[in-house]
């Protein structure tokens, strides 16, 4: 009976296994075979370097946005990964017990909150921050870095501390016994042990913050323009797609989906990397 129990329960592993891999196989298939007849008959060189993103005009260059894409996130991981990373630390190692049950579940709470959410609080109360402090609209770079950053912290923290804790407690013990400080073993000892689990959190929150859309949408400007400053209006990819894929039709539709296919590699690379960061893990 118990033999039968397990093979069963090894089945159902399988199958659910066995649907995971398909429907990631099927959302590929879609979207190469509508995305890539769109970058041929655009043109590779136009449509991934193009400057203008006009359909009206049937011009569809990606260019301004895929440097839209890639500032909002840079700027989301300056801001995200030095207020993450001590966080973890000090849950991990300084948190006085009865301030870690407070402080854990409310970043599991920050976790699930909806995007939606995340924007108005950004459109409500960073928009006007940022007009108050530089004037102009309040909305750019810098406001849609602001808020990815915010976003992405329950996952650096979360997956750092992780990390952190996995670190077996003699390397801790033995700085100590070495003479060093509470202090000193903790940042010299057990944080460069944990590197690789740090490099994770960082990877997988630059994936998090790459393919938010509503959030990013509602305080960024959305203007398919190279920002020149950080108070420039900017449009991410995901923005792109979820602003105007409701009335595309024919060939601008086909375009939306051939960015989608951009921001698909996008995260492939970036999964790529979490894969070889834990290979070097192990």
């Amino acid at each position: 009976m118990q033999k039968l129990k397990e093979a069963s329960m090894r089945l159902v592993f399988l199958v659910c296994a066995m649907v995971s891999v398909l429907a990631v196989i099927l959302i590929c298939v879609f979207l190469f075979a509508k995305g890539f007849p769109a970058m041929g008959e655009i043109g590779v060189p136009e449509f991934l370097f193009g400057m203008r993103w006009k359909p009206t005009q049937e011009l569809y260059g990606i260019f301004p946005m895929i440097i839209g894409s890639i500032y909002v996130t840079a700027g989301a991981i300056l801001i995200g990964v030095p207020i993450g990373l001590p966080c973890a630390v000090f849950m991990a190692y300084f948190c006085p017990r009865w301030l870690y049950r407070i402080m854990k579940p409310a970043t599991d709470l920050l976790a699930g909150i909806p995007s939606i959410v995340y924007g108005f609080f950004g459109l409500t109360v960073i928009v006007p921050l940022m007009q108050r402090i530089f004037g102009g609209s309040g909305k750019g770079v810098l406001t849609a870095s602001i808020m990815l950053g915010i976003m992405i912290l329950p996952t650096i923290i979360s997956v750092s501390e992780a990390a952190i804790r996995a670190v077996p407690k003699s390397y801790y013990e033995g700085a100590l016994a070495l003479g060093a400080t509470h202090e000193r073993g903790v940042y010299r000892t057990v944080l460069p042990a944990a590197k690789s689990g740090v490099a994770a959190a960082v990877i997988l929150g630059i994936g998090r913050a790459i393919g938010e859309a509503m959030a990013v949408k509602m305080v960024a400007g959305n203007q398919a323009i190279i920002p020149n400053s950080l108070l420039s209006g900017v449009r991410t990819l995901t923005s792109n797609i979820v602003l105007e894929m409701g009335y595309a039709a024919d060939l601008h539709r086909e375009a939306l989906i051939a960015t989608a296919v951009v921001l698909f590699v996008f995260i492939l690379i970036i999964n790529l990397l979490f894969s070889l960061v834990k290979r070097r893990e192990r």
